[in-house]
Parts: C-alpha cells; structure tokens; sequence
C-alpha cells in the first residue's frame, strides 16, 4: 500500500501561482511514477504531469511552459509549480502514484485550485 498526503492549492488570480506538492509513504519500490491529474466540473479527469522515479517527465500540452513538475526522491515528494494560471486551470488536482514494476496504482484525496478574479 502506498498512502498520498498532498497540500497547496486554494484561490489564486489569473496570472498567478501556485506551488502543489505530495508525500508518498509506504511501499513505494524503486520503480514508479508520480504525478498530477485535474478534473473540472463535468469533465472527465485528465493529465497534468507526471514524472518518473528516473526523472522523465510528460505533460499536458495546455500546461506545458507554465506548470514544472520536479521530485525529491529521498523524501519520496513530487510538486507541481504552476505558473500563468487561468482560469481554465480551475479544477480538484489528485496526486498520482504508480509502481510501474506492480503495476499499481494509487490517489491522493485531491486538492482544489481556483483561478478567477
């Protein structure tokens, strides 16, 4: 098992910033992913970044040039720094954690971003 403990978020201006970060504990293995997913109202869930125990990052087109994921491995810690937010950036952020040797796959509680004036 693999427990997720996220903090950041809140209300925030168009054009401002915001810092989300995650601590993994448990059993977490030498292999594995983490990383952060948004849904909006009436959408579905979707991809923000993620980035591997490796250092391989992905992101979402929307967000590249503005949101930076980065790791701390020794405090098994991702965070997410969001830059030039908009308003279509509003959403419940959910940490991600994947053992990709298992193949296991697990969620933080979710954290709400606002973005509006």
């Amino acid at each position: 098992q693999v427990q997720l403990v996220n903090s950041g978020g809140g209300l925030v201006q168009p054009g401002g910033s915001l810092r989300l970060s995650c601590a993994a504990s448990g059993s977490i293995g030498s292999r594995n992913a983490m990383g952060w997913y948004r849904q909006a109202p009436g959408k579905q869930r979707e991809l923000v970044a993620t980035i591997t125990s490796g250092g391989n990052t992905n992101y979402a087109d929307s967000v590249k040039d503005r949101f930076t994921i980065s790791r701390d491995n020794a405090k098994n810690t991702v965070y997410l720094q969001m830059n030039s937010l908009k308003p279509e950036d509003t959403a419940v952020y959910y940490c991600n954690f994947r053992n990709l040797i298992l193949a296991k796959n697990y969620w933080g509680q979710g954290t709400q971003v606002t973005v509006s004036s």
